[in-house]
């Protein structure tokens, strides 16, 4: 038995820590755009900062690759 009056108060100063955390959590923005940041790095928006000379350049499409692999075959070492 006095375990239990020991663990009540225990608990409802666990409940009150509580319930301020999620109060402060909510008051300070951390619930406020949970879907945006997941969404926001799946939008390529470097393409504009990247200078014209150091983009790469496109590839070709696959006919053309395996025309120029029959064309041209690699030098085999052997």
């Amino acid at each position: 038995m006095n375990i239990v009056m020991l663990l009540i108060p225990l608990m409802l100063m666990l409940v009150a820590l509580g319930i301020l955390l999620f109060s402060w959590a909510v008051k300070s923005g951390q619930y406020d755009d949970l879907d945006g940041p997941a969404h926001r790095i799946l939008h390529d928006d470097d393409k504009d900062l990247i200078p014209t000379e150091a983009r790469l350049p496109k590839r070709a499409s696959k006919d053309n690759q395996v025309r120029s692999r029959s064309e041209n075959p690699p030098d085999n070492p052997h």
